[in-house]
């Protein structure tokens, strides 16, 4: 009796220990973007991935697009509870920077970049060119520029996002500005005849260009290898323009409130892995930050051919007067 009572003991231990370490285990928690652990996102293998690794527990929080994750955790102050921001990007690099929110990230720059950009403080992840999508089997001669795009002949119903709130929102704000200067305003009077809608996120436009509710939807120049690569779909197709299109660098940063700082550096570190970079190329349907082997879908799109781009301090200057110039513009 003596030896099953010890055999108990044991067990009791046994169990109350593993109960207790894994109750310990520390939890990282990142605010990303709502497509990022979406169904076709990239979110849950990495978040499986690094903890199988990390022995933590990673916490994704959602919240829209990199705007709205900006502003939420800039409202937070020291009181979020945010160790990662996933989702920002170059056009908020400056604001954010002002906020006095987030740290370097102590993370060398790769021999191996994709792109010419890095910043010590906010860790590149993935890359791409914001693009007017539409459906082939519909539109026949899309437009070949911004210009056919704002003049719009044929009269194509149109649905974007709010630059208040979404960062390709934002990106096609400080695309029509780079191309059209001072006269931006007269450009978005036009676009606002034929536009649909605006939404808050890139999900909802998309959701709704899916379901045949406009022609043409603002997103990225890759999109199309989303529908290739998950249903063989090869309807879909991005408007290249003469002008070109303005790119957008999607960023990490580890907040400086973090209790995690160690645990938020290797899961930067993760994020620039070989298998992750391919994750973000295949579910995040974006260029990787390093070289790396696209997916055969990447060769069966049209690519951008010139890159356009504001530096980030001009972003940060003039981004309250630009959307008042696009509210003024669109409410006419």
């Amino acid at each position: 009796m003596f030896r099953h009572l010890l055999l108990s003991t044991v067990l009791l231990i046994s169990l109350f220990w593993s109960h207790f370490s894994g109750a310990q285990q520390p939890t990282l928690t990142i605010y990303s973007y709502n497509s990022f652990m979406s169904e076709w996102g990239p979110g849950e293998a990495i978040k499986q991935g690094f903890e199988a690794q990390c022995h933590c527990q990673l916490e994704v929080i959602t919240l829209g697009d990199g705007v709205s994750i900006l502003n939420r955790i800039q409202l937070e102050g020291d009181k979020t509870n945010a160790d990662v921001v996933l989702g920002l990007d170059n056009n908020l690099l400056e604001q954010a920077k002002l906020t006095n929110i987030f740290i370097p990230h102590q993370i060398d720059k790769p021999d191996n970049l994709y792109t010419d950009w890095w910043d010590n403080e906010f860790m590149p992840y993935d890359f791409g060119y914001f693009a007017f999508i539409y459906n082939k089997q519909k539109i026949k001669n899309p437009p070949r520029s911004m210009q056919q795009l704002v003049d719009n002949k044929d009269h194509w119903k149109i649905i974007y996002q709010d630059p208040r709130t979404s960062t390709p929102g934002l990106g096609l704000l400080l695309w029509v500005k780079k191309v059209y200067g001072d006269d931006a305003a007269q450009a978005w009077q036009k676009i606002a005849k034929n536009t649909v809608t605006v939404t808050k996120g890139w999900s909802e436009s998309y959701g709704m260009f899916l379901k045949n509710e406009a022609d043409l939807v603002l997103s990225y120049s890759t999109s199309p290898v989303a529908h290739i690569i998950s249903d063989n779909d090869h309807r879909f197709a991005a408007a290249i323009f003469d002008e070109g299109h303005y790119r957008q660098v999607e960023v990490a940063a580890i907040v400086k409130y973090t209790q995690q700082p160690e645990l938020a550096r290797q899961f930067l570190h993760y994020l620039l892995t070989p298998e992750i970079q391919r994750q973000f190329a295949e579910k995040n349907v974006m260029y990787p930050i390093i070289k790396t082997d696209l997916p055969a879908a990447y060769q069966q799109i049209d690519t951008v051919k010139k890159a356009l781009e504001f530096d980030a301090k001009q972003v940060e200057l003039n981004q309250k007067s630009w959307v008042r110039e696009w509210q003024v513009a669109v409410s006419k």
